[in-house]
């Protein structure tokens, strides 16, 4: 352990603003779908209608070049491209990345199913011997077999069931094959389908499409990374325990002040120990940037927290980041509630913080099952009085009602009417336990607040 480091806080530059909206971005992807479309049929695709066995074809080569196309998409949609965490949030991009994945994987099973089935009628033989021809006399075809096993793999490690019974780095690991399934789809695509063999147009699109997917992958995943962490050298300067289970890692580095970053907002950490540098961790930051050092607060919840808990002073730090729109940014009235349960207080202390606010303007409503389990109790408070704002404390546990009615319910409807009268004027920043949102969220629709005034993230702490 080691001392607070004190610090008088300066400004730090933003973060830039792409100004690409969700809405643009759904109208470029379903563009290019219907484009692969059209140049299926562009190549003759439509003159495989004629009979049973080039209908089945016909479909089987559609699910296969939308598969695809739905598996570059899924790289970009989590490849941390700062423009899409703008336009989405990463509680979207995660919602839309989990489907599209499913059905990514129904796509090429399709591809694959049909495709067997109508090269069988074609041909009059059975699906086992045309399954045995295809493989054997196809260029690639096995290798797009091994990779749609690994889409297999990488599905249903993905299902809740699987998902609770893994450590995040196992899942994150597993899911590093999805690289090489579409890799391995590339070369089958390449020697094996109708639009790289008919159509030099569709070559060239195709290719553009990998190369751009690529690119985006290795300057957002891997070079914007390495060149913010050397930049900046970030490395534990103080690790101080905040309450049971709960610690504060300070981080100390070089040009802090010109690291752009907002409250509210999370980075990846990879703390550089001898087992710790491969496991990537998402913090918020917990109080807001001063330009001489950062701090996240993270609770004992395993997955490799235990281990950071005592990590030491000076080690080194990579981080990816920042991302996450739990920020002023999408500010939208000029009171603010900001409800927080657990070590969800995290980004919500730093934007207690630093949310331009009138006295009477900021009220903060703190979730906790037990005094004990209040983090940063002193600083609220503290920031409470100098920045005019109320901190209100909803302590004990749930009680038997589900429908945030009951009166044993310490945090349902009735008591956040209570607590904010006119909330449904207001803007509110929710952040703690899935559970909680999305009983929050509930609360707060039937209050009336409107979906724009809501502002929430799981991925944020």
């Amino acid at each position: 352990m080691a001392a607070v480091p004190a610090a008088r806080p300066r400004p730090v530059p933003l973060p830039r603003r792409w100004g690409v909206r969700a809405s643009e971005v759904t109208a470029l992807l379903v563009g290019n779908g219907l484009l692969i479309v059209l140049m299926w049929a562009r190549h003759g695709g439509l003159d495989e209608l004629d009979t049973p066995g080039g209908i089945l074809t016909a479909i089987g080569q559609l699910a296969g070049l939308l598969g695809t196309w739905l598996a570059l998409v899924q790289l970009v949609l989590m490849g941390r491209s700062p423009w899409l965490d703008e336009a989405f949030g990463m509680d979207r991009l995660a919602w839309w990345h989990r489907w599209l994945g499913f059905t990514t994987v129904w796509l090429i099973a399709a591809h694959g199913a049909f495709t067997i089935a109508g090269y069988t009628l074609t041909d009059g033989s059975s699906p086992i011997a045309e399954t045995i021809t295809i493989l054997g006399t196809f260029p690639f075809v096995l290798w797009s077999l091994a990779g749609f096993a690994l889409f297999v793999m990488v599905g249903v490690t993905s299902m809740r069931a699987a998902r609770r019974r893994l450590s995040y780095e196992t899942w994150f690991g597993l899911h590093l094959y999805a690289y090489l399934a579409i890799a391995l789809a590339f070369l089958h695509q390449l020697f094996t389908g109708t639009d790289f063999i008919h159509d030099p147009i569709a070559v060239g699109y195709w290719t553009s499409l990998y190369l751009l997917t690529i690119a985006l992958v290795l300057v957002f995943r891997v070079g914007q990374p390495a060149l913010t962490s050397w930049r900046h050298r970030l490395r534990v300067s103080a690790v101080v325990p905040e309450a049971p289970g709960v610690v504060s890692i300070y981080l100390a580095g070089r040009d802090l002040d010109r690291l752009a970053v907002r409250s509210g907002q999370y980075f990846v950490f990879r703390f550089l120990t001898r087992d710790g540098w491969w496991r990537g961790h998402p913090f918020s930051l917990s109080s807001a940037p001063n330009g001489a050092w950062l701090r996240i607060t993270v609770k004992v919840l395993g997955d490799g927290s235990a281990g950071i808990a005592r990590i030491p002073v000076g080690t080194r730090v990579f981080v990816e980041g920042p991302y996450g729109v739990l920020t002023g940014a999408r500010r939208t009235r000029a009171r603010v509630t900001l409800i927080a349960g657990g070590i969800g207080i995290a980004p919500l202390r730093a934007l207690l913080e630093s949310l331009p606010a009138n006295p009477g303007d900021l009220t903060l409503i703190y979730r906790a099952s037990h005094p004990l389990d209040l983090v940063f109790r002193d600083e609220l408070e503290q920031l409470a009085r100098h920045r005019g704002a109320r901190v209100l404390y909803v302590i004990g546990h749930r009680g038997g009602g589900h429908d945030g009615h009951a009166a044993g319910d310490p945090f349902g409807t009735q008591a956040i009417r209570r607590l904010v009268p006119d909330i449904a004027s207001q803007d509110v920043y929710l952040c703690g336990p899935t559970g909680l949102m999305q009983a929050v969220e509930g609360h707060l629709r039937e209050l009336g607040l409107p979906r724009g005034q809501l502002h929430a993230e799981r991925f944020a702490y």
